[in-house]
């Protein structure tokens, strides 16, 4: 039989194949499986039939099972609907090109990020004089691979210095501990001749200070956020890996430098908080293991837990009393909004630095699939208010509504600065997560 008249057997026989399988077969070993090619013998005495099924082993032998077992019922089909004069005999067979091809993609992308991963530490070790910073409103993560890398250029012998803005300050209470002593508030006089390295950085107006975006003699950025803008000279950007410290770490590893106490105790920080304590599923074993070696290297686990969590000022929770009293559900209580208002700053002695945690409560409300806190800002921030927002199960990207308001983040967790008022906020977050989720 000519070539071109096999290939359209092939093709008939797969797709009424494909036909009976996705709508007659009722065998409930069937997994979710795709008739991915035929192969017909040139006597048309038999045909090789290949599919792929979605989940392990287990269930690729199940769904191969039931297919074999359905044979009488899938040949009648052939007969009925192709009218061939001899109808083959079917053999089923595992397709693994799907496996193979995802297997490469994945190679790829290893190798891509070892490249990305060498050509920053070829970065670091060529140059010797550096300023480091992290995005505004720094939270563990920025805090943690700041001073992370700060340890790690000193021990390499370089000359860095690490810059956060004057604004900044105080810093959450939860982060006070962190020996942040060091940290410019102003540009230093010799800026033309560092490199700029910017860590835990999405977008590079995330600091927006004017001298870091068009200063320094080149930049360099570190970050973990998928929708990271890649405005560096140099970029190490790793959506796979669980936070910006986790990344700093394996750097100290490439560049043979030891962990030492003074440097695993912020990278422990970062870990912590942005995996909410090993909890968020951008948590990996390779996080687990990082927490182990920075275990291992000094990190008292019993003591920063009680600094990040225990340490909690009266005015802490009769601020978060307040916040948690207003809050407001919409989009039929999938929405938990709360807002935070000088007032409330007024009412209970706290500061704005000390609103840190006060989403993961509205996170954790049932039925509650995107949390909301928006706060006043004061004379804190470049906006009037901070708009922070956390997916509680990953149906809404929550990053996609802050890129929409010129911020930033992950899917799950991420913010941005606005001018709006709650009206015009409520408003807007109503209809963003109504668009996702469906009205």
């Amino acid at each position: 039989m000519a070539g071109a008249r096999m290939r359209r057997v092939n093709e008939v026989l797969r797709e009424v194949v494909g036909g009976v399988v996705s709508g007659e077969l009722a065998d409930p070993r069937l997994g979710f499986v795709t008739v991915t090619g035929v192969e017909t013998s040139p006597d048309l005495r038999s045909a090789r039939v290949f599919v792929s099924v979605l989940g392990d082993s287990t269930e690729r032998d199940a769904t191969l099972d039931a297919l074999r077992s359905s044979h009488g019922v899938i040949q009648s089909r052939i007969a009925a609907e192709t009218r061939m004069k001899r109808t083959p005999t079917l053999t089923f067979h595992y397709d693994d090109t799907i496996e193979k091809g995802v297997r490469i993609s994945r190679l790829l992308e290893e190798t891509e990020e070892s490249n990305d991963v060498e050509r920053m530490v070829a970065e670091l070790r060529a140059h010797d004089r550096f300023l480091l910073t992290a995005h505004e409103g720094p939270d563990g993560d920025a805090l943690g691979s700041l001073l992370g890398m700060h340890r790690l250029l000193r021990k390499l012998g370089k000359d860095s210095v690490m810059f956060l803005a004057a604004k900044e300050f105080p810093l959450p209470i939860e982060y006070r501990f962190l020996p942040l002593e060091e940290v410019f508030h102003e540009a230093p006089a010799d800026l033309a001749d560092r490199v700029v390295v910017f860590l835990d950085c999405g977008n590079i107006d995330r600091m927006p200070v004017e001298f870091l975006i068009e200063g320094g003699k080149r930049k360099l950025n570190i970050d973990h956020h998928h929708d990271n803008t890649r405005f560096g000279d140099v970029d190490l950007v790793l959506p796979s890996a669980s936070c910006t410290a986790e990344i700093v770490y394996d750097i100290a590893c490439r560049l043979g430098v030891p962990i030492d106490a003074e440097m695993a105790i912020p990278l422990y920080v970062g870990l912590i908080t942005d995996t909410g304590k090993f909890m968020y599923e951008n948590t990996s074993g390779h996080t687990h293991r990082v927490a182990a070696e920075l275990i291992e290297a000094g990190v008292d686990v019993d003591d920063t837990y009680r600094r990040l969590y225990e340490h909690v000022p009266i005015e802490k929770l009769r601020l978060v009393a307040r916040a948690l009293d207003g809050v407001e559900r919409h989009c039929d209580d999938r929405l938990a909004i709360s807002y935070i208002s000088a007032a409330d700053y007024a009412a209970t002695g706290a500061g704005e630095e000390m609103t840190e945690g006060v989403i993961d409560h509205l996170r954790s409300i049932d039925g509650v699939k995107v949390a909301a806190v928006i706060r006043d800002l004061g004379n804190r921030g470049r906006a009037a208010r901070k708009v922070s927002l956390r997916s509680s199960e990953g149906d809404v990207d929550v990053s996609a509504i802050a890129r929409k308001q010129d911020g930033g983040g992950h899917k799950r967790a991420a913010g941005f600065s606005t001018d709006d008022d709650l009206p015009a906020l409520v408003e807007f977050i109503c209809g963003e997560v109504d668009a996702q989720l469906g009205s």
